[in-house]
């Protein structure tokens, strides 16, 4: 058929199982702190699969946080950032005193997480913390260490567990590399 593209090879790097268990292991750790009226903020589109999981394993936890959502653009149909960060959805509760998690899937430039952190704290959050699913490995445009970390990543483009390549691959259980770019 005319205008389809090729699909990539994907190499998985985290499998399901992987990623669950380090799910329940970062909850751990959040709850051995001391939170009060916790809000979890996700960062869409990538961390909705994330985020979710994470408000579960706190309940496990027998921590109640309350889950919003925060839509950050920053790479468009692109696989590479445009450096410009900008609000397409914001969070709707209010965060006055209490004490938020940023929720994202992937540090790499450091604009997004910055971005949120900062806009989270003037919004008068008492407490900002940062958990990323995936730290990767990259030179960062904007210093900036999440507070908690699921994996280490290298500098490849990964996609599934939500994270998306155009929009596409967000249902893959697993997270992998994009072996081979869509052809232009």
């Amino acid at each position: 058929m005319a205008g389809d593209i090729a699909a990539p090879a994907i190499k998985p790097l985290f499998s399901a199982e992987q990623i669950a268990a380090r799910v329940d292991e970062l909850a751990r750790d959040l709850a051995a702190l001391p939170l009060d009226d916790l809000v979890i903020v996700g960062v869409l589109k990538g961390s909705v699969r994330f985020a979710e999981d994470l408000v579960r394993a706190l309940r496990g936890q027998e921590l109640r946080p309350e889950l919003d959502f925060l839509q950050l653009a920053s790479y468009g149909d692109d696989t590479r950032s445009s450096g410009k960060v900008e609000i397409v959805h914001d969070v709707e509760i209010p965060l006055a005193g209490r004490d938020a998690v940023i929720a994202d899937d992937i540090l790499d430039s450091g604009r997004t997480l910055s971005f949120a952190k900062a806009l989270l704290e003037s919004r008068g959050a008492r407490t900002v913390r940062t958990c990323v699913l995936l730290d990767k490995q990259v030179k960062r445009a904007i210093e900036i260490t999440p507070d908690f970390v699921g994996f280490l990543c290298p500098p490849v483009y990964v996609v599934g567990y939500g994270m998306d390549l155009a929009g596409r691959y967000r249902d893959l259980p697993f997270i992998g590399e994009v072996a081979t770019q869509l052809s232009e």
